[in-house]
């Protein structure tokens, strides 16, 4: 579980709820099922107009993804790929097969099990570089999803406020209630700003970090894949794949 995630929306919800509290409101005036409906509702419909039904299903999924994400650790990536190198070059590259069953990247199973049948270099750089392609268009679908609903949240915000308020403007006979149907009629813009701000856009932000983050795994690993095949040494495979992690980390990880 990703823990910046879920601190980042408690803390955005609690320091609205402490706002409320703090300036003498009350918990029951920010109610209101009909704003909710609105809000909720019309970002779904815009959304389900602008991507095809399956993409929207996915939209859990990918939900999801930003709260339990995972990606693996760049310096143990590079570790395994020169533990293989290692065998490779000790042993040859068909002495792989028996580490395959070890390897549980998926990525690197494909580049390692192409590698041991022989595949010619640029047919498995191109296999390799299209599963990369496939997974960062399946990753910009998801973020568009979380950046549609986060636009069409507020504009559905203000469709509600510009309905209360004809609402209430249609029926001025008793001036007390003035005060409280733009109150409710301002609910729509607060829920569609709050929508937008607190969920959508930063679950997007996230799922575009994460997206470079796994990216950024895959070219490695193709990188050492491909150097592997090549019979490049070891050593030389290890600097040229601690190119990709920052100075610090790498210092760090040669003290340890």
């Amino acid at each position: 579980m990703d823990i910046a995630t879920v601190v980042g929306v408690v803390v955005a919800i609690a320091l609205i709820l402490a706002s409320i509290v703090v300036g003498g409101g009350s918990f029951v005036a920010f109610i209101d099922a009909p704003s909710m409906m609105v809000v909720i509702g019309g970002a779904i419909a815009a959304t389900l107009i602008s991507f095809p039904l399956p993409n929207f299903l996915g939209i859990f999924g990918v939900s999801m993804k930003v709260v339990f994400w995972k990606l693996d650790s760049v310096p143990e990536l590079i570790k395994q790929i020169v533990n293989l190198a290692e065998t490779a070059r000790k042993d040859g590259l068909l002495a792989l097969e028996s580490r395959v069953s070890e390897v549980e990247n998926d990525f690197i199973k494909l580049g390692i099990q192409m590698a041991i049948d022989g595949t010619r270099p640029e047919v498995m750089e191109d296999i390799l570089r299209t599963e990369i392609d496939a997974v960062a268009t399946r990753h910009r679908d998801g973020k568009a999803l979380l950046d549609c609903m986060g636009r069409f949240a507020p504009a559905f915000g203000m469709i509600g406020t510009l309905m209360g308020l004809i609402i209430m403007l249609g029926d001025m006979s008793d001036p007390s209630k003035i005060g409280a149907g733009m109150a409710v009629a301002l609910l729509t813009t607060l829920y569609g700003a709050i929508a937008s701000n607190v969920v959508f856009l930063p679950f997007a932000e996230k799922l575009g970090y994460t997206n470079k983050q796994e990216l950024l795994a895959m070219d490695i690993v193709l990188r050492g894949i491909m150097a592997i095949q090549a019979g490049e040494n070891p050593r030389v495979i290890e600097q040229k794949l601690y190119t990709f992690v920052p100075p610090k980390a790498r210092v760090a990880e040669e003290a340890a």
